[in-house]
């Protein structure tokens, strides 16, 4: 295992821990919101979206994406004993797969499909045309690698599966600042705005690790 520098290490909690608490107050602040939109009569209640809409786009889109960056993070969590790599995993397990849930959910409140009949991405303007190689919208991870992060062990697994991460959480950053700015429900724009600060905390986080391991992102 890689030594790490005491002033690195140090950023690294106030990262982690940050991302933790920004996760908490988003979740909260969800709990709050999603009473009134889901009731017709509440102050700030708001009809449920259209099908073709960024909200339900959004929702669909990054349920996908965040359903890959939780099966990466349990992968590495079994290929390394390494500390920091196996709790980022399982902060990613846990505030990914949360989200996810919230997001089914909301479009099964709306009444709607949780998969698109299209193209992945049409809700940001644009289409994605997958490659066939496994990755369906960017970022995603091809089935190349995801057999080689499985292939993988120890420092090796470390540094594959924090560069995809980081690939991975650049692309759904992109996606969430989007819905963020584009989205009617206060659900989603709440819910894209924390994923916006929570993962390029995380990207700059894995910048560390990677370098800790000698590697570049």
């Amino acid at each position: 295992m890689t030594a790490l520098a005491p002033g690195r290490s140090t950023r690294r909690l106030v990262l982690a821990g940050a991302s933790v608490l920004l996760v908490a107050l988003g979740l909260v602040a969800l709990m709050v919101v999603r009473p009134s939109a889901a009731s017709p009569s509440g102050a700030s209640s708001q009809s449920a979206p259209a099908e073709d809409s960024v909200d339900a786009g959004f929702a669909r889109d990054m349920a996908i994406h965040h359903q890959q960056a939780v099966e990466m993070s349990f992968i590495v969590r079994d290929r390394t004993d390494d500390e920091d790599v196996r709790r980022l995993a399982y902060d990613i397990i846990n505030t990914q797969a949360n989200q996810r849930g919230m997001m089914l959910g909301w479009l099964e409140m709306w009444g709607l499909p949780k998969s698109a009949a299209g193209p992945p991405m049409k809700w940001m303007g644009h289409t994605v045309t997958p490659t066939g190689e496994g990755s369906l919208m960017p970022g995603m991870a091809t089935d190349a690698e995801l057999a080689a992060l499985t292939a993988a062990k120890d420092q090796k697994a470390e540094v594959l599966f924090l560069r995809l991460m980081t690939v991975h959480h650049r692309a759904g950053a992109d996606m969430a600042q989007a819905a963020a700015g584009a989205a009617k429900t206060d659900a989603i724009r709440n819910l894209a705005e924390g994923m916006v600060r929570g993962q390029q905390s995380e990207i700059g986080l894995m910048a560390d690790m990677l370098e800790d391991r000698g590697a570049k992102p």
